[in-house]
């Protein structure tokens, strides 16, 4: 049968079981067949487990015990009896399929048939699910008849948590694991290596580690954090007895920052760096055209693969900038040597090289989808990040594809809610040909914006919908998303038990909006909740917020300036980091503001208002805070109602380069008492910080003398440049007039 033909027969027959069927086997991913039945199988302490005599078998039938210790408080005999009512675990080659499992519960006994250890696992996972929520402390437990029949569609069931630029502890990695192997996730790729961090020992190269690994922040703080060899092993192990694979990234030749902050010889410039703090794409890369920087990588790699019994290696190839390499003469040599069209080429032979290397060593190489882009050996496995027109050009070279471009689990809830990640096709756009060279998926976590506090609220639910598809394949429509989200429903209590800070289905645990309340000469700030007992608790003084601090719900009314910290809490757990808002208060505090012409609607704001409602933008660009335009030179205007005594007037103004927002070049302020007669105040050039992929925030200000009277404010700023062809963006926040 057809693959397609096949899955939409699951589909279907799936979907004629009815939710109610659904309701009552709350699984997740629900298997390819199910028969339910009469009755059910009483779980006490007289049931022991039987399992082949192999070493996997007998771990696995621990891990079952144990998990039924876990979840009912039951505990199991630990070793089988012959007599009596039996959970019976066997290896039948019968089962075709290496994931396949069949799992039988009857009145009499459990019985789940795999043809490999693999897909005896899962059946055992399975029986897991079945178990009730809530059971432990339990004398027994029921568990429903059921026949169950299951295969999962694609092979590579993957997550990535990128831990290079933030770092995540082995417990958490642990836990994640667990969730993993509980609803059939089977890869774990970790990416090890990025700009901001080295996160692997390297006993060849210890400095990766004592530079690398660290970085000093903005506020002067040192963070970072490695996993030694060990740690590494232990993780492995883990996963390995969860059925999953655990494969390494080490970035190359791009996003290098942290090894060349390290070894600086290991750049064309040979000059020392310090690991970046900032986020974006670094010109700070491995260069191709020194073979110690071979040398360097195949020593790496040979301490990193015995690590990693996985037969693949993931070495990224992806972000080497525009012109990384323009001013290194042995490039050009090399490039003219190899006869290769330019630096696009340059790169090219490096991931060749570093192709045949890991060849050479029994490894399959796995690369971003711009490992194709000069040319790649149709035996690497591409992962593509940039839609079907990446999956295409893998498919045209022939290579086995991992699609990830769907699934980026930093994308914001707003923008990649469960349902709209559900009903996303794993195969993209491919033909039944093409989508024979799609191996599977992945979710990855990319870690700008998420750490150990705050990474689960981005993962759960969304990783449960991507295991359901990624398991059972074919393709999804509203009713197929009714009864996931039916059985998903069912999940929460799990997870909760599992302390699982899962974030809503749609939207965000709390957003937050201020507001100037003028009439009351302070401020109002609203809570979007998206669960009904998320608290905001919250400090006035910059200090942070804990379990002890006053707290709201929707809304709080403030007087005073000052630095406003909140933090969301559910369930006496704060779910994310605080987030700061400073509050000022100045004869333009309300006043009626008017902008010439509109900013970008993407970056509008409240409107003009915005200018004058006490709140400073921070270097978060996307809060509202901001009005942005795209080359335009705005103007700004103030009605202060009143001729009022200043001395001082400012704007703030925003660069961060790598969204190509710059200080503009020069603000003129002017004030009038009638709106009619002007005078210029001054004219201020600014000029800007040097790129470094950091936010920064300036006040502009007109500091007079003497003290002037004005009832108009003007202010008019002249955009930065445009460079490299690139357009530029002017942003502003707050008027201040004191």
């Amino acid at each position: 049968m057809k693959r397609n033909t096949w899955r939409a027969c699951l589909l279907a027959m799936a979907l004629a079981w009815g939710a109610l069927a659904h309701a009552e086997l709350a699984l997740v991913p629900y298997p390819a067949h199910v028969e339910e039945g009469k009755g059910a199988f009483v779980l006490d302490k007289q049931v022991s487990i039987e399992a082949p005599a192999d070493a996997r078998s007998q771990e696995i039938a621990a891990f079952l015990r144990d998990a039924v210790q876990a979840q009912a408080g039951i505990d199991l005999p630990e070793h089988a009896v012959r007599k009596g009512r039996r959970i019976v675990l066997k290896l039948d080659p019968a089962v075709t399929g290496e994931e396949a499992y069949r799992l039988d519960v009857n009145p009499r006994g459990i019985e789940i048939r795999a043809s490999t250890d693999k897909g005896l696992f899962w059946g055992v996972q399975t029986l897991r699910q079945l178990l009730p929520v809530g059971a432990s402390g339990s004398v027994k437990v029921t568990i429903p008849t059921v026949r169950i029949e299951d295969v999962p569609a694609f092979a590579y069931r993957g997550h990535m948590l990128d831990v290079g630029r933030h770092f995540y502890p082995v417990a958490f990695i642990e836990k994640q694991l667990d969730l993993m192997s509980y609803y059939k996730l089977n890869v774990f790729r970790w990416h090890l290596t990025e700009d901001q961090g080295w996160r692997i020992e390297i006993k060849r190269y210890p400095k990766l580690t004592e530079v690398g690994a660290w970085r000093t922040e903005a506020d002067g703080s040192r963070y970072g954090g490695f996993y030694t060899q060990d740690q590494i092993r232990e993780v492995v192990e883990y996963a390995r007895q969860r059925n999953i694979m655990v494969i390494p990234e080490i970035e190359m030749p791009g996003h290098s920052s942290a090894a060349v902050a390290a070894y600086p010889e290991l750049s064309c410039a040979k000059k020392p760096i310090p690991v970046p703090i900032g986020w974006g794409v670094f010109s700070d890369v491995f260069c191709p055209a020194d073979e110690n920087v071979y040398v360097f990588l195949q020593n790496v790699l040979d301490e990193v693969l015995p690590l990693f019994p996985s037969p693949y290696v993931h070495i990224g190839g992806d972000e080497v900038p525009a012109g990384a390499w323009d001013h290194c003469d042995d490039c050009d040599k090399l490039i003219r040597e190899q006869g290769l069209e330019n630096e696009a080429g340059l790169q090219s032979y490096f991931i060749r090289r570093m192709q045949v290397y890991l060849a050479g060593k029994g490894k399959t190489m796995i690369g971003w989808d711009e490992v194709l882009e000069g040319g790649v050996d149709p035996a690497a496995v591409v992962e593509v990040w940039r839609g079907d027109a990446g999956l295409g050009k893998a498919f045209a070279n022939g290579n086995r594809v991992i699609n990830a471009s769907p699934y980026y689990l930093d994308s914001p809830l707003t923008r990649l809610a469960v349902e709209k990640l559900y009903l996303v096709d794993p195969l993209g756009n491919a033909d039944f040909a093409q989508s024979k060279l799609v191996w599977g998926a992945e979710a990855p976590l990319w870690s700008e914006r998420a750490d150990p506090l705050n990474a689960e609220q981005r993962l759960y639910p969304r990783l449960l919908a991507f295991a359901e598809r990624l398991w059972r394949g074919g393709s999804a429509d509203a009713a197929a998303y009714a009864d996931f989200h039916q059985r998903l429903a069912a999940q929460y209590p799990r997870l909760d038990a599992w302390q699982v800070a899962y974030a809503p289905e749609d939207r965000n645990t709390a957003d937050y909006a201020i507001s100037a309340n003028a009439a009351h000469d302070g401020w109002r700030v609203s809570a979007q909740r998206g669960f009904d007992d998320v608290v905001t608790h919250y400090t006035t003084d910059g200090s942070e917020p804990t379990a002890s601090s006053p707290s709201f719900t929707d809304v709080l009314d403030l007087k005073q300036p000052g630095t406003l910290r909140v933090v969301p809490f559910r369930r006496g757990r704060a779910y994310d980091h605080p987030r700061s808002f400073q509050l000022e208060r100045s004869a333009a505090f309300g006043a009626a503001a008017s902008v010439d012409p509109a900013p970008d609607a993407a970056y509008s704001g409240h409107g003009a208002a915005t200018l004058t409602d006490g709140v400073l933008g921070s270097d978060e660009f996307k809060t509202g805070a901001w009005l942005g335009w795209e080359e335009i030179d705005p103007k700004l205007s103030l009605d202060l109602g009143s001729v009022t005594e200043l001395h001082e007037v400012s704007v703030g103004v925003l660069q961060q380069d790598e969204s190509w927002i710059w200080w503009p070049r020069k603000v003129r302020f002017a004030a009038s008492e009638d709106g009619k007669h002007w005078s210029t105040l001054r004219e201020v050039k600014i000029k800007p910080i040097e790129r470094d992929h950091v936010g920064h925030i300036q006040r502009v200000a007109y500091t007079a003398s003497r003290p002037f009277r004005a009832r108009y404010l003007r202010i008019e700023l002249t955009r930065h440049p445009a460079e490299d062809g690139r357009h530029t963006w002017t942003f502003v926040d707050e008027i201040l007039a004191r």
